[in-house]
């Protein structure tokens, strides 16, 4: 049975949601949606053929959503994460929860305890992460002690990172800093530029001490768009590490294997089954396989709606909750704080919070 999703919000990162909907009829079933304005609600009936209503509690009450994504502004994420709880729908919010310290000790307080709300937080169940989570809880590296990431910004590396470490909600302290230098720009979220220009770009370095190990944060200005910039992963642990889909362990004494994450993709040559990853292989093993195989999905698709399913799951009591507020709220707290940090050049100590205290 497929999900019951209505939508909360129709702007860039909603589309994801309204698109991954209508073209996975087997999984979720667009039941409904919401936004402010009456030019967003007709764009969406006439892309996606679903039912708009005039507030989120038309939605919840006319179309009664199983999960109810809240895509809207940063500044509203934290209002409309309440109205929905209020309505006693199921939450799927995209991030981050809210914008200040203040706010995420707010939203804990108000709807912490109702376990209706999940943080659409999807890097880390993109393929290739999720490939190297699998070699990790093998024991291939051993027990990881750093991450480092320079890929994505704020509370989406501050996942990643949390994550390999298997970090909670412990005391952190976190030392930034930022540079500005000149670099080639050629495209962004709209395209390629016609004509690219050499732009200054920030870049924000970052050490995050967390009781579980030590993260190392770099990102610069629209790194998820110029691909002039590498994006780059190391997790390394006490026998080895992991270097992007590069692994160094010691399988056995004396020996020291080099081994790849390998990605076996269809469409190629004289392969006819449409552009698509298939799986991840590593030394011989499936890592990580294409759960919506055939419907020729990005790596953020697949990962966005791998999360609404386990999300949909959870909502119908038949599964576990795949990030759960306090995730979210813990991943922001630590995003917050390294800017604080390059902002003030001070480092900034962050202690256990509410939601911390209720998890642990």
């Amino acid at each position: 049975m497929s999900v019951r999703i209505g939508v909360v919000g129709g702007a860039w990162r909603a589309q994801f949601f309204g698109r991954l909907a209508r073209d996975l009829p087997e999984d979720f079933e667009l039941v409904g949606m919401t936004a402010r304005t009456t030019e967003t609600r007709e764009a969406w009936r006439q892309a996606f053929g679903c039912p708009t209503y005039d507030t989120v509690g038309e939605l919840v009450a006319g179309s009664r959503p199983d999960l109810v994504v809240v895509a809207v502004s940063h500044s509203s994420n934290e209002g409309v994460i309440r109205e929905v709880v209020s309505t006693g729908a199921h939450v799927l919010a995209e991030t981050p929860p809210a914008t200040d310290v203040a706010g995420l000790r707010r939203l804990w307080q108000d709807v912490g305890t109702s376990s209706r709300v999940q943080v659409a937080e999807q890097y880390p169940l993109l393929p290739g992460h999720a490939a190297r989570r699998a070699v990790v809880e093998r024991g291939t590296i051993g027990e990881v002690t750093q991450v480092q990431v320079s890929s994505t910004h704020g509370y989406h590396a501050v996942a990643l990172i949390r994550s390999f470490l298997g970090a909670g909600f412990g005391p952190a302290t976190v030392t930034a800093h930022r540079h500005v230098a000149p670099l080639l720009d050629p495209e962004d979220r709209s395209g390629w530029h016609a004509v690219p220009q050499v732009r200054d770009a920030r870049t924000t370095l970052a050490v995050l001490d967390l009781p579980e190990g030590t993260g190392l944060y770099d990102f610069t200005d629209n790194q998820w768009h110029n691909r002039l910039l590498h994006r780059r992963i190391l997790i390394r642990g006490t026998r080895g590490e992991i270097q992007d889909d590069s692994v160094l362990h010691l399988p056995e004494p004396r020996t020291i294997v080099r081994s790849s994450i390998e990605r076996h993709q269809l469409g190629y040559d004289l392969d006819l089954d449409g552009f698509d990853t298939s799986h991840l292989t590593f030394e011989g093993s499936v890592v990580h396989r294409n759960p919506f195989l055939g419907a020729r999905l990005a790596d953020e698709e697949i990962a966005i709606a791998t999360l609404m399913r386990a999300a949909g799951a959870w909502a119908r009591d038949e599964g576990e909750a795949p990030c759960p507020l306090a995730q979210g709220l813990q991943d922001q707290l630590l995003a917050l704080a390294i800017e604080e940090s390059a902002r003030t050049g001070a480092a900034v100590h962050t202690a256990v919070e509410p939601w911390g205290r209720t998890v642990s």
